[in-house]
């Protein structure tokens, strides 16, 4: 599994976002949040019937 306060911490200075160390845990949070919320949406199993959408070429 993804060691989230690191993800944090690294994709920070990887931005150069400034994180203030009293945000920081809050931050934490809403990303363990996220984990869960998109471990939801992928694990989703989908019907053989189920085309992928078309490519949109404008």
């Amino acid at each position: 599994m993804i060691n989230i306060e690191e993800y944090v911490d690294r994709t920070a200075e990887l931005i150069n976002l400034p994180l203030d160390p009293e945000h920081r845990p809050g931050v934490v949070v809403n990303f363990e949040r996220i984990v869960e919320i998109a471990q939801l949406v992928t694990e989703f199993p989908l019907p053989p019937e189920i085309e992928a959408a078309p490519v949109f070429e404008p």
